[in-house]
């Protein structure tokens, strides 16, 4: 094996992996308790979406081993992520206008 393949995967090791996998089990956890509580829909709707973009934000950063990357490499995936916050933002409301339809 030489030095440049060797030196990709030496960043993350088994460990970290486990305890980035036992956060996000713990995390999934929470949004299914969540789901079985009756809170207000708003409120409802502001906690999932924190969790899974703390989730999300986790996924990428360790199992796509974005961590690792250049800052370039982030800086160019930020635009996309911004555009995919504003498109969900921007149906938010329809999602409150179709809760109000319901007979």
């Amino acid at each position: 094996m030489n030095q440049a393949s060797g030196h990709a995967h030496s960043e993350g090791n088994v460990k970290l992996f486990l305890y980035v996998w036992f956060w996000l089990l713990a995390l999934t956890g929470v949004e299914v308790f969540l789901g079985y509580e009756h809170l207000e829909v708003k409120l409802m709707l502001i906690l999932l979406m924190g969790l899974s973009v703390v989730k999300a934000s986790l996924i990428i950063s360790y199992f796509m081993h974005l961590r690792y990357e250049r800052r370039g490499m982030a800086l160019t995936l930020m635009p996309a992520l911004v555009v995919v916050i504003t498109l969900m933002f921007m149906m938010f409301p329809d999602s409150f206008r179709l809760l109000q339809m319901r007979p």
